[in-house]
């Protein structure tokens, strides 16, 4: 299968590439700058020059592929300018794979259901601040009715591994040696959901190859991390008590996460797939010590 990847120079673009060549499959992945022409060639794939502007490069991409991975969001940019801007690629995957029973999998995040985890079944309700992300994907899912087969694929907050640099555990790294503490909300008692980024990779590349038409996956290989344990697990390596600070101590969106319990379930997922995260989960990642290196 000849796949085009969005965001194939990003983070978890860098783990599904290679995931994807590994199985026997080709890369077309799209690179913005000279950088990531440089990191997608470097990784054996195949490069398209353009950005999630360039409406007739996706549209190239698309059409000259057996499937799409979209990985890739506007970074830095406002919320509702990157939001628009990752409405009209979807809307130019599905368009371009309309009829064709070609593979479109596109990047969510998962759910937040208080008192139990996320599961593949929840709602999509477009609604709070993530209602225009969650109308695109709606719009991914409703692909199906014009004959391509989407899916979406839900990441949690945490995708670690080696070569982790702009995550929220080296966020939270960061904060701990600027504050001398490696802290937590409350009681700790909050749990994020999590998973490897090569565990991620394979299901992306599952989804592309066996995924039925309106599928939603969850790449979640922790259901559920008490924040708690990630402070200890840091505080161990950097030498620095775990203690709870108060939420002024933190910036906003900080203060939503460390607080916010938001464990997610990915049991459907992997009788559906036949999924199995086989790497490190994030507090035994996080001991390895390549995060402090």
């Amino acid at each position: 299968m000849r796949v085009f990847v969005t965001g194939a120079s990003g983070w978890i673009g860098s783990a599904v590439v290679p995931e994807l060549l590994g199985a026997g499959h080709q890369v077309l992945g799209l690179a913005r700058s000279d950088a990531a022409a440089k990191t997608v060639a470097d990784l054996g794939a195949e490069v398209m020059r353009g950005d999630l502007n360039d409406l007739d490069v996706l549209r190239a991409g698309a059409l000259d592929s057996d499937g799409v991975i979209h990985l890739a969001f506007v970074v830095p940019s406002t919320t509702e300018a990157a939001t628009r801007t990752d409405a009209s690629a979807v809307t130019t995957f599905a368009t371009s794979l309309a009829g064709s029973g070609k593979p479109l999998v596109v990047s969510g995040g998962t759910l937040v259901r208080p008192g139990r985890p996320a599961t593949e079944r929840d709602e999509l309700i477009a609604e709070g601040p993530i209602a225009a992300r969650i109308t695109t994907m709606r719009a991914a899912l409703a692909a199906a009715d014009q004959g391509v087969r989407s899916c979406l694929v839900m990441l949690p907050r945490s995708v670690h591994g080696d070569g982790d640099r702009h995550g929220f555990v080296p966020r939270l790294i960061s904060l701990a040696r600027d504050k001398g503490v490696s802290g937590y909300l409350g009681d700790g008692t909050s749990r994020w959901p999590a998973v490897h980024v090569k565990d991620a990779a394979s299901l992306y590349r599952l989804a592309i190859e066996q995924a039925p038409a309106g599928a939603v996956l969850h790449a979640v290989g922790d259901e559920g991390v008490p924040v708690r344990d990630i402070a200890e697990a840091l505080g161990r390596h950097l030498n620095l008590p775990a203690k709870p600070l108060p939420a002024a101590e933190y910036e906003g969106m900080f203060v939503r996460l460390l607080g916010t319990d938001m464990p997610a379930s990915s049991a459907i997922t992997r009788e559906l797939l036949g999924w199995k995260p086989t790497h490190p989960s994030l507090i035994e990642d996080i001991e390895q010590g390549h995060y402090f290196s």
